[in-house]
């Protein structure tokens, strides 16, 4: 059939799909609203698109639809579908040779005799001669240079396995980056997305910050503020209404159908799989929180008896630079109570460099009333040389540390030995080292969540500042990953969950090593210090009173 003699109807994929819905014996229906909505995004939207929609609405028979509607318009391209497993790609394909088979509309689309016909790639019969298939499916980790496509069709690329640690991630998103290599530069070219975000780092999300368009179905409705402050205005307008809950495709998922999943898949995978909301999912995948620290200027000597921390829009700190979560933000204390008194001590921890491009990370731990202040931390480049090792005392001595905590796991005591001579030298301090065998994320989660639930830890804004700062060295891709208020943010208990970890590892360490003392109570810490100045005070009336009259005081007390 030549493109003059299809149907001017069926030109509009949303026509097609109805008459494809209507031929399979398995569906015989109408496509519903959004299906339509689907449809129009895929034909008409912009060359490079990501859609997401709820699980069950059925974006990847339309997608099959869609590679079939563009094969009938033009049998000359060439389309490429890439899943994360190869499996799942040839599942796409061969649905859509079925369709080749089964709709009479698509008789002379079937493959010849002398063309490509596997599930794994094969030609339309009116196909050119050419090196590319019309239609190939590949996993993503499969050899994908050297193809060339039309149309790139992306479905369900992230997937747990492939994401759940952000080596994988890194790794996903570089694969991501051929297709660009791999798509024909014609007007019609087109990469589309589908799929289901798995984690905060989505590839989907870093897509949108490279140029994607990106268009999300949930499967409840949710209001325009909603839409804007939790979606970025990505949410169809099918989907957006003035009451939010009711669901979107009533015909096939009614409200009790809905909840029996949400029971089903609870809170957060409800949100992840069926209401696309990666916001939800970070409250339990992500722990550390930095809405939970109180951010405060720190004194070298002397610390408040105690900081109460309330989040209140008021005592934002505007003007600090926040790597957080989506909403994450910093505080300053609601108020002080008590006088400036000294801390209880002061140490500082270091995460000597282990391989490859990884920091000495350092942090520096006052201790006071049950709270730890941070006055400083970070990381260094380089780990056994003589600037960094003199850099580490030269921070010991200014914040006054009375003892310094290095983490023995790589080395074998060696970074401790060649310190030691620098400590002498410019400021003698006990050093001891720290050996752990429970799993280093699990480790570091254990010693912060209670701090930061109780919010029991102070950070000084220079801190922060800096910690920020002091990234921009790297390359662009990599500076996030090496602040500490990232790493803070984006570890889970998952092993190898953060690409870089050594500026908070070295900040665990440093409050690990107070955590027997994190018992005490800021209140009757106060109440204990005031009575001790009222006994004082007592003492000298009563030694003055007796000094003046000549008297003895053997004989009388206070107490």
């Amino acid at each position: 059939m030549n493109t003059e003699k299809i149907p001017e109807k069926l030109k509009d994929f949303r026509n097609f799909l109805y008459y494809v819905w209507h031929s399979l014996e398995q569906i015989k229906r109408d496509p519903t609203p959004i299906q339509y909505d689907i449809a129009g995004f895929m034909q008409n939207g912009p060359k490079r698109g990501v859609i997401q929609g709820f699980r069950g609405v059925g974006k990847s028979w339309i997608c099959s639809a869609f590679v079939v509607h563009q094969l009938l318009l033009d049998p000359s391209k060439n389309i490429l579908v890439v899943s994360a497993s190869k499996t799942r790609a040839d599942d796409f394909s061969t649905f859509t040779l079925r369709l080749l088979h089964e709709l009479p509309l698509l008789e002379h689309l079937k493959p010849k005799n002398d063309q490509r016909f596997s599930k794994v790639s094969f030609d339309v019969g009116p196909a050119p001669a050419s090196h590319a298939p019309s239609v190939k499916s590949l996993g993503i980790t499969s050899q994908l240079t050297g193809s060339r496509a039309d149309i790139i069709i992306a479905d369900d690329i992230e997937v747990p396995t492939n994401s759940a640690t952000q080596t994988m991630r890194d790794k996903l998103s570089e694969q991501i980056k051929e297709f660009d290599a791999i798509l024909k530069p014609d007007d019609g070219s087109k990469i589309l997305f589908l799929g289901t975000p798995q984690c905060e780092d989505s590839a989907y999300r870093k897509l949108g910050e490279r140029g994607y368009n990106l268009k999300v179905w949930p499967s409840e409705s949710i209001t325009e503020k909603v839409n804007t402050g939790v979606y970025g205005g990505s949410v169809s307008s099918l989907c957006i209404a003035e009451k939010a809950g009711e669901p979107t495709e009533p015909t096939r998922f009614s409200e009790f159908d809905l909840n029996e999943r949400k029971i089903s898949y609870g809170s957060a995978g409800y949100a992840l799989q069926f209401m696309l909301n990666t916001a939800l999912s970070d409250v339990d995948r992500f722990p550390l929180k930095l809405g939970n620290i109180i951010v405060h200027d720190i004194d070298n000597d002397l610390g408040p008896e105690k900081l109460v921390w309330a989040q209140s829009p008021d005592l934002e700190w505007t003007n600090l630079p926040c790597v957080g979560l989506r909403g994450d933000r910093f505080y300053r204390p609601m108020k002080v109570v008590g006088d400036m008194v000294p801390y209880t001590g002061s140490v500082l921890a270091i995460d000597p460099s282990g391989r490859g491009k990884d920091e000495t990370g350092y942090a520096v731990a006052k201790m006071l009333n049950g709270s730890l202040y941070i006055p400083e931390a970070g990381g260094l480049s380089g780990g056994y040389d003589e600037d960094t090792l003199v850099s580490l005392v030269r921070i010991a001595k200014k914040n006054k540390v009375n003892k310094i905590v290095v983490e023995s796991n790589f080395g074998d005591g060696m970074f401790t030995q060649l310190i030691q001579p620098i400590l002498r030298r410019e400021y003698p301090c006990s050093i001891e080292e720290v050996r752990h065998s429970v799993q280093k994320e699990k480790r570091i989660i254990d010693t912060l969540e209670p701090l930061l639930g109780g919010h029991r830890l102070v950070i000084d804004p220079s801190v922060i500042e800096k910690d920020f700062k002091s990234a921009q060295k790297y390359s662009p891709e990599q500076q996030l990953h090496y602040m500490l208020c990232h790493q803070m943010t984006r570890i889970t208990s998952s092993r190898g969950s953060i690409r870089h970890d050594d500026r908070l590892d070295a900040l665990s360490i440093a409050c690990n090593y107070w955590v027997e003392q994190m018992a005490q109570d800021a209140n009757e810490k106060i109440s204990d210090r005031k009575d001790e100045l009222l006994r004082d005070e007592l003492d000298n009336f009563k030694n003055a009173y007796y000094k003046r009259t000549g008297k003895t005081n053997n004989s009388l007390s206070w107490i």
